[in-house]
């Protein structure tokens, strides 16, 4: 029986179409492994993480109990506790095996890579991970203040029971919106680094930008609230200006003074 390693081959070497399929196969089978492993350790864990996952709405609940209204989750089914539990635990599992999966997704790809493209995407990918989940814990930190803020719209003598599903698919809605919302300024760079976009032109439509990550703001949060809205585009705004200002820098270094397509004729291909 033939196992599912990975064999050590010369980068720079050609691969077949099986040798492509056949390292898809291997790759596949580890990284399955690895979220088979880590859900059921969160299958375990499962009141500690449960525990995270509602701590932005604990906070409204004592708020609403305080002024005497009732706030909380309830689960509706016979079956909805097994099947909370084993969503919960599956989120676990493809959060913490992230690095894993990212890192075989990346050597998969890199064989069709040249040099260059793989120096971008390293600096692409060291770069995007700290920022998505920078992006996560912003969300993770406002949350509570966005529930109290929403959920305090609650009439007195009024009961606002969440069933928990809906808010688990808000609460992690809310944190991917967040997280790749932080990834435009290492788009913004990598664009400036392939010499799609000029620094100096971008810098140029400031104002189109601002309205760009507010309308973005506005339309990816889940609730649609100003306060949301604001929460996401500040921070992004911060972040994207300041990626503008190193395609500016870089445009300085390599002495560029214009975009690849403003100096190309017709019938002239891009560089792309």
């Amino acid at each position: 029986m033939r196992k599912f390693g990975l064999r050590k081959r010369d980068p720079n070497a050609e691969m077949t179409l099986i040798e492509h399929l056949r390292e898809l196969r291997n790759r596949l089978f580890q990284v399955v492994s690895f979220l088979v492993v880590a859900t059921i350790v969160g299958w375990f864990i499962y009141d500690f993480t449960f525990d995270l996952l509602k701590r932005p709405i604990d906070f409204a609940i004592a708020d609403a109990a305080a002024e005497g209204r009732e706030i909380g989750l309830v689960l509706a089914g016979v079956a909805d506790a097994f099947t909370l539990q084993l969503k919960v635990s599956a989120t676990f599992a493809l959060i913490v095996t992230a690095p894993v999966w990212l890192w075989h997704l990346w050597r998969f790809i890199t064989p069709g890579l040249q040099q260059k493209e793989r120096r971008y995407g390293m600096i692409f990918m060291f770069t995007a991970l700290p920022l998505f989940f920078g992006g996560v814990w912003l969300a993770y930190t406002v949350l509570p203040l966005a529930m109290d803020l929403l959920l305090g719209f609650t009439p007195q003598g009024v009961s606002n029971l969440l069933p928990v599903d809906r808010y688990l698919n808000f609460f992690l809605r809310t944190l991917i919106v967040f997280g790749l919302g932080f990834l435009a300024p290492v788009v913004i760079v990598m664009l400036s680094l392939a010499n799609v976009v000029a620094g100096s032109t971008m810098m140029k439509y400031w104002r189109q930008v601002i309205m760009v990550v507010v309308v973005f703001g506005a339309v990816a949060t889940p609730t649609g609230d100003p306060l949301n809205m604001l929460l996401l585009a500040g921070p992004m705004l911060i972040l994207v200006f300041g990626a503008i200002g190193i395609a500016v820098l870089i445009d300085k270094r390599r002495g560029r003074t214009q975009e690849w397509s403003d100096s190309l004729g017709d019938d002239e291909a891009s560089p792309l």
